[in-house]
Order: C-alpha cells, then structure tokens, then sequence
C-alpha cells in the first residue's frame, strides 16, 4: 500500500511533464508569446487611445524574432574621439498566431507579409516610449502610420502600431571600439496593429 500511495506523486508530475511536451512547449513558440502577451499591463505612454466612443480593434497581432542594428557614431565634441552607439535599424521575421512565419520587418521601420500588405511608421511628436520590464530590452513603443506612405492590404485602416513585450535589442554597455565598429542585437517583440472604429 506504501508503495502505491508514493507513485501517485510520481504519475501526477509525468502527467504534467507529458502534457507539457505535449502542448508543443506553448509557452516559447510565437503562438505563446502572443497569447502570454494579452495579458500584459499595458503603460499609459504606450496604449492606444480610447477613442471614444467607438472605440477601436485589433487589425493583427504578430510575434518577432531578429535583430537590432547599431553602428558606431562620434560622441560629438569628444577629442581624442569617443563612440558610441547609434541605432541603424531592426531586422526581423514576423510570427502569426499559427506559429507561421508571415512577413519581415526592417528598416524604416516597415512591416510587410506581402507586395500588397504593408506598412511604414513614425514616432509621435513627442515619443510615446515606456522602458520595458525585462533588462537589457528595448523600449515599449506606440507609433503612428509614416507620413506619404500609405498603408495597403490588411494594415490599410491601422491607425496605431504597439511594440511590447520587448526581450533583447538593447546596445551594449560597452562603447563601440572604434568608427567602423557595428553590433546586431538579437531580439524578440510583439507588434499590435489596431484601427478606429468609424
């Protein structure tokens, strides 16, 4: 009787092992992150307005994996010369819901997932930035559709774009060794697309 009471325990952690490998490790695949990030607190700096009162909708959602890209820049009035680093731009593959990649995202920044469907943004005036909860990440961001570039396909209505949950793409602490010194920062983020309602 000893024996069988001691394997319950045993069985009830293979059971929650196996159903883990099981869900296909859900909470590291794109599909996770962008369910595990819709639960997130969202920073007043970087929520959509209300927009009341119609309020708004979630165009996409997607998951991104890839790099941040720095180059070296001349900290200005410094002799002899001291560097740091400046952002160049981001580089990475975009994630739907079904574990899919889509499309990219990069320089610009722009996000596409085909010749019909894409779209370029701008900061605010002033940024809307919040710090994000992990170290050594980039910030939360809110951003706006690019001036003279307009939208098409399925981002043709957003009016927002949300970078959150940043993990990674922070530029070293280390300063740049010299003027051609380049770094790429790997990273993962979620990006929200959402529109207003009429």
């Amino acid at each position: 009787m000893k024996q069988a009471i001691g394997l319950i325990p045993l069985l009830f952690a293979l059971t929650i092992f196996v159903g883990c490998n099981h869900d296909h490790d859900f909470p590291s695949s794109p599909a996770g992150h962008i369910a595990a990030s819709e639960n997130l607190i969202i920073p007043g700096a970087v929520a959509v307005p209300v927009n009341s009162p119609n309020g708004n909708t979630r165009v996409i959602t997607f998951y991104a994996k890839g790099l941040q890209l720095y180059k070296a820049k001349k900290v200005e009035g410094s002799d002899p010369a001291i560097f740091e680093w400046s952002f160049v731009a981001p580089k990475a593959d975009l994630y739907d819901y079904s574990n899919k990649k889509v499309g990219n995202h990069g320089a610009g920044p722009f996000w596409t997932i085909s010749p019909a469907d894409s779209i370029f943004a701008q900061a605010f005036t002033p940024a809307r930035t919040a710090p994000a909860s992990e170290t050594g990440s980039i910030d939360w961001l809110l951003l706006m559709p690019k001036d003279g570039k307009t939208p098409t396909g399925i981002f043709a209505d957003v009016d927002y774009i949300q970078r959150i949950a940043t993990k990674g793409g922070k530029a070293p602490a280390q300063a740049p060794a010299n003027a051609n010194s380049t770094t790429e920062v790997p990273y993962e983020a979620i990006y929200r697309f959402t529109k207003k309602n009429p």
